[in-house]
């Protein structure tokens, strides 16, 4: 329990009272009564266990946030660029010298604002806003402020993203007879195995088992800043596929011709891992020969695989495992619109088991006794 008690240096009143970790703590007013219902605020916020340490929220944005990013270690190094580039182009621009603890909704809606109005994309805002957003959710569950400012913030609404361009199985032959031979069973893996530009770019010959006829999806290459890293996958999980025949012969026929020195199974002429050139050199120039609409991006092979494997009558959860959706609602959202017949056979089933039942019960006569 807490106390108060006359502050014998100065006419005004002392509140006492311990912190969580049981610091004795004081602070004074001209009143009693401020003292007393200061009190009576801190004891109930202690036994919510809400309570926040006055000084800590004094400490600068920047201060703290330089110590929430030193816990992002395990991120993915093309994440962290993002982070890295948000925080020193907008957020401690921003709150860099502000007190954590006088930062309210309302200075986060100026925030957003100024974003819009220095013409940023939604989306752009959207990812922003979210780095701010867990910069303070992050301060309030370590006890420095006492709530996060980040209430009821209205976001730009997001403009159509580009759609989706889906192959047919003769465009992507087109597209892979069109693209130097050294690429050319890189987009027949893309478009067979719907797996990401990173995960491709950083397979390793080691993954591969064609024996077995099988991939094991374990780590992505990503480039940061010009320096190429090897790490986790976008969901930081691991995944097998299988792989048709076809391509098993393929990836055989590859290795064989086009070996890397560091035991990728697609790399560059010199033997060195793949980078984001790659696109402007030779993919959109294969694009542009194989007479497919130039809007066409490599991601959009991934989109291919998902529809071929709908078209085949794959569930939509085993289109989520393949792709490495990190959720059944990610696939939904990205092919929902490609699954148009799912409630079809949804009402086929239900209708052909009512029939199988009356069916049933007309052979054995039971229908006709209970109409009578």
């Amino acid at each position: 329990m807490g106390s108060v008690r006359k502050d014998i240096r100065s006419p005004g009143w002392q509140a006492r009272y311990r912190d969580r970790s049981g610091r004795q703590r004081t602070r004074t007013f001209l009143t009693k009564g401020e003292a007393r219902t200061f009190l009576g605020t801190v004891e109930t916020d202690l036994a919510k266990g809400t309570w926040t340490d006055p000084d800590l929220a004094k400490v600068r944005f920047s201060t703290y946030t330089t110590r929430w990013r030193e816990s992002l270690a395990h991120l993915r190094p093309g994440t962290l660029n993002n982070v890295d580039s948000f925080l020193h182009c907008h957020i401690l621009p921003g709150f860099g010298t502000w007190q954590i603890g006088r930062i309210e909704p309302a200075d986060i809606r100026t925030f957003v604002a100024e974003l819009v109005e220095k013409g940023l994309a939604p989306s752009t805002v959207a990812a922003v806003y979210r780095v701010l957003a867990r910069i303070l959710a992050t301060a309030e569950i370590d006890g420095v402020i006492p709530g996060t400012p980040c209430r009821g913030i209205k976001l730009p609404r997001q403009t159509t993203s580009t759609e989706p361009c889906f192959l047919s199985p003769a465009e992507v032959r087109r597209l892979a007879e069109a693209i130097e031979d050294r690429y050319r069973v890189l987009v027949y893996t893309a478009a067979y195995t719907g797996m990401r530009w990173g995960e491709l770019a950083g397979l390793g010959v080691q993954r591969l088992d064609l024996l077995r006829g099988t991939i094991e999806v374990t780590e992505a290459l990503t480039e940061v800043n010009g320096h190429v890293r090897i790490g986790p996958t976008k969901t930081g999980k691991s995944r097998t596929l299988s792989i048709p025949r076809f391509l098993v012969e393929l990836l055989g026929e590859h290795l064989a011709t086009f070996p890397s020195a560091g035991g990728y199974v697609f790399s560059s002429a010199e033997g060195t891992p793949l980078r984001r050139n790659f696109y402007r050199r030779h993919y959109k120039p294969a694009v542009r020969r194989a007479g497919l609409p130039d809007t066409l991006r490599f991601h959009d092979l991934r989109h291919t695989c998902a529809a071929l494997l709908i078209a085949q009558g794959a569930h939509p959860k085993e289109i989520q495992e393949r792709l490495g959706h990190s959720t059944i609602q990610l696939t939904f959202d990205c092919y929902g619109h490609l699954l148009p017949s799912l409630d079809e056979r949804l009402r086929d089933g239900l209708d052909t088991t009512w029939r199988t039942v009356e069916d049933a019960q007309v052979q054995s006569g039971q229908l006709v006794e209970l109409r009578r």
